[in-house]
């Protein structure tokens, strides 16, 4: 999806066998005080647009350019998106599937991961771990 092109006929909605997408009805409103919430780095979409979630892109670059600054690769745990950092139970991990060392990767080859719609070779970069029984 690319969100600078999306004119919302809403068929990515209609496509998409996670049923993720939504579309944007309302021009969003942010009385006073609720401005100051908003990410300067993140731009507010107007309505008539659909929308899913894009992993914190924002976070993903800033990590990228600090590493690419600092001339080393991003380190494993080194971007967080905003669900995953405010989950005080570390039910959401983010990180790499590359790299073999990475914690995501090495619960993504566990006994509890598993694909949703593996059935239709999607290959999505998501996985679910069962609970512990």
């Amino acid at each position: 999806m690319v969100y600078a092109r999306c004119i919302g006929t809403r068929y990515c909605a209609n496509n998409c066998p996670y049923t993720v997408r939504f579309f944007n009805w309302f021009t969003p409103e942010f009385p006073t005080p609720l401005e100051r919430q908003l990410n300067p780095s993140v731009s507010v979409r107007p309505a008539g647009v659909m929308e899913k979630c894009t992993f914190c892109v924002q976070r993903i670059q800033d990590a990228q350019e600090v590493a690419a600054q600092e001339e080393r690769e991003v380190r494993d745990g080194e971007i967080r998106t905003a669900c995953s950092q405010s989950c005080p139970a570390q039910a959401i991990t983010f990180g790499d599937l590359d790299d073999a060392s990475s914690l995501v990767a090495q619960l993504a080859h566990s006994d509890r991961a598993s694909h949703l719609l593996e059935d239709l070779s999607t290959e999505p970069s998501v996985i679910y771990l069962a609970g512990g029984r």
